[in-house]
């Protein structure tokens, strides 16, 4: 395992091995948020209290969740390349960012939208959640931002690492916001004491959706990690033999 692991790391490897498990992340998941969103839309029922409203929960959710994940994979990767000078850990944390900042947004947005009907404002400020999840947009800007304006591959690699880790610190706060204050947001309904909080025609959808968008999230890394290593080996010889051959590395 750590053989593989070890072997994986290196840039033409994972150029090669990532081309192969694309497609089944991205068929996967696809296949997943087919059914998810069918399931979700025509053959869960009404909610009792917020009616078809609620059905927003099934791309609210994903992206929130994965917003969490991608900042966390960000991270990890960030203290990798930080303290084992692991190349392609920086390239993981540097693809991840952006997808991290969409899938950020797209939370707040159908929040929002779903806020207004529910809460009558489309936006507040003294909910824990929403306040922390706006910041952890800002950290991804903040990200993206302090690595473009360092030119140097290294010293941005550095530079940007040490804000994701001290960033970290609000990954915890927003998945525990609703349980350690007051808020606006409803508390755990999947994972929580006494099981889910909702039937299962509603639930399986929504587990569908979750898993499908992490498919196709993975399918989007390893996409933005193959750009961002041929950009990082670009003077390397395996680079240039694919270049002129157009076959992966040996």
């Amino acid at each position: 395992m750590w053989k593989f692991i070890h072997k994986l790391a290196s840039p033409p490897h994972f150029y090669r091995f990532s081309a192969k498990i694309i497609p089944w992340f991205a068929g996967v998941g696809s296949i997943l948020v087919i059914y998810g969103t069918y399931a979700g839309l025509f053959l869960a029922p009404s909610d009792y209290q917020q009616g078809d409203a609620f059905r927003i929960i099934y791309v609210h959710v994903p992206a929130a969740y994965l917003s969490m994940m991608a900042y966390s994979i960000m991270a990890v990767s960030a203290a990798i390349g930080l303290i084992w000078r692991i190349k392609l850990s920086h390239a993981v944390a540097a693809a991840a960012a952006p997808l991290g900042a969409w899938f950020t947004f797209l939370a707040l947005v159908t929040g929002s939208v779903w806020g207004k009907p529910m809460w009558g404002t489309w936006w507040e400020w003294g909910d824990p959640r929403l306040t922390s999840e706006l910041l952890m947009l800002f950290l991804y800007i903040g990200y993206m931002a302090l690595r473009a304006a360092i030119d140097d591959t290294v010293k941005a690699d550095k530079a940007s690492a040490v804000l994701a880790l001290v960033g970290a610190v609000n990954v915890p706060i927003i998945h525990f916001s609703v349980e350690w204050w007051s808020s606006l947001h409803q508390g755990p309904t999947i994972i929580r004491e006494g099981g889910p909080a909702m039937p299962v025609e509603m639930l399986y959808p929504l587990l569908a959706m979750i898993l499908g968008f992490t498919f196709i999230f993975g399918a989007l890394l390893l996409g933005r990690v193959r750009t961002e290593v041929l950009f990082r080996e670009r003077r390397a010889r395996w680079v240039r033999e694919l270049v002129l051959t157009g076959a992966g590395p040996g």
